[in-house]
């Protein structure tokens, strides 16, 4: 699969002087850019936040298409970000956001082959320790699992299929709703002292500031912003004292338009179609039903096409995983014209659910949206975690203050982690405030 290393069209959009100033300013209106910009607004309420997001309102990308569940932080390697992030983000949901989020549990399920795998799993899981920021009560385990027989596995779920002779019991795996949540998070920016949205603007242009910069008219170290609202020909330009890039699909734009071309960021972009089920097979199911990933081949690309529900009980299937790639002459939002569901994948998704689930039939499957994952490898890529980068408008010392901090690859279990990735930036990526 060949790499598609695009950057803003910088050359579009002329250099302009920035007309105003922002202590923060957080590029990406998803539940992560929201979660950080309310950690900011929370945090710094004597300085300025205002959140950016290109969309007529937040989680039109990623955070509105994904299958809505709060992982547990099982299938990670125990010492990545994404297990760390995932846990703490998981207990921050349930205690934080009691009334968008329940707890329903996930089984996931195997044949006798599978049994070691599941084994590796809960053996892994009772290894895991606590972020080092949370401090729960004695002997709780921060990701308490079960190993369950055929015969239990059953009486939770007695559609299962005969050929399951085990399951994974995995307690803490629940459910959100994203939408409530993020306007949750949105109200509290609103509500704080110093925080803004802006919504129908996108960022089209990124460039470094010194004190030595003319035209940044002496403001100092930082970032000139330039933005264009709906579809106005010209933009207006800020001058940002930090920049958070959480724009999701779009985060390795702002950083390749700073690279030059050999050091680009490769960008992947991997579809999941979702489909919705009302019929036999599943009148049963009460909690979330995940298979064992293809263990030689998944490389924590896909965890399988899992059965989820939402707040209302409807149940629904995926994500499957389909590798995208721009055509001739397409730019890096290609990606939205796979967004409209389809029945291309239904026959696909059957067969994989009907191994666990063999009461499902195929014609009660039908087509319900569909999702795409910002990836940093190609599909051999094996393992990628959270990547964390941070640019500075210069090497001197002061540039340190005035950092572009860049969230790339923030797929699952992003929504899970999206208010311990607001910690984590702020607490631990972010500099200490100057000294006045």
């Amino acid at each position: 699969m060949q790499a598609f290393r695009a950057g803003l069209n910088s050359v579009k959009y002329a250099y302009k002087s920035p007309e105003s100033v922002v202590d923060y300013l957080v590029v990406g209106g998803g539940a992560v850019g929201l979660a950080i910009a309310r950690s900011l607004s929370q945090k710094f309420g004597n300085k300025s936040t205002i959140l950016v997001e290109r969309h007529s309102r937040a989680g039109e990308e990623i955070s509105s298409r994904n299958s809505e569940v709060i992982h547990s932080g099982l299938y990670y390697p125990p010492n990545s970000l994404k297990t760390r992030l995932c846990i703490r983000g998981r207990e921050l949901l349930y205690e934080h956001f009691p009334s968008h989020t329940r707890k329903v549990g996930k089984l996931v399920v195997a044949t006798e082959k599978q049994w070691p795998y599941i084994e590796s799993l809960h053996k892994k899981a009772q290894s895991l320790t606590w972020p080092p920021s949370f401090t729960p009560a004695p002997d709780c385990l921060a990701l308490p699992t079960h190993l369950l027989s055929g015969a239990q596995a059953h009486e939770l779920e007695p559609d299962l299929s005969p050929e399951i002779t085990g399951a994974l019991w995995c307690p803490e795996t629940g459910i959100v709703d994203s939408h409530s949540l993020m306007e949750s998070l949105e109200k509290d920016i609103i509500d704080s002292e110093g925080g803004e949205l802006v919504y129908s603007t996108r960022v089209v242009r990124v460039d470094p500031s010194t004190a030595a910069s003319p035209a940044a008219q002496g403001m100092g170290h930082g970032w000139v912003v330039q933005m264009v609202t709906d579809e106005a020909a010209e933009g207006d330009a800020i001058f940002a004292k930090t920049v958070i890039n959480a724009t999701g699909l779009s985060a390795p734009l702002i950083v390749n338009s700073l690279l030059p071309e050999a050091q680009r960021i490769p960008l992947f972009y991997a579809r999941g179609s979702y489909a919705s089920y009302s019929g036999p097979g599943v009148s049963n199911v009460s909690h979330l039903i995940y298979p064992c990933p293809d263990v030689e081949n998944h490389g924590f690309q896909s965890l399988g096409t899992h059965l989820t529900l939402d707040f209302n009980g409807k149940i629904k299937f995926g994500p499957d995983l389909q590798y995208i790639s721009p055509g001739e002459g397409e730019g890096p939002d290609f990606w939205t014209k796979h967004l409209v569901p389809n029945d291309s994948r239904l026959a696909e998704m059957h067969r994989a659910v009907s191994r666990y689930l063999p009461g499902v039939k195929l014609e009660r499957f039908q087509p319900d949206y569909v999702g795409i994952r910002p990836k940093l490898v190609g599909p051999e890529g094996g393992f990628k975690d959270f990547e964390f980068r941070t640019d500075y408008p210069d090497t001197d010392r002061a540039s340190q203050y005035s950092p572009l901090v860049s969230l790339l690859g923030i797929e699952s279990p992003g929504l899970t982690s999206c208010l311990a990735i607001a910690e984590h930036v702020v607490e631990n990526v972010l500099p200490d405030v100057p000294p006045n």
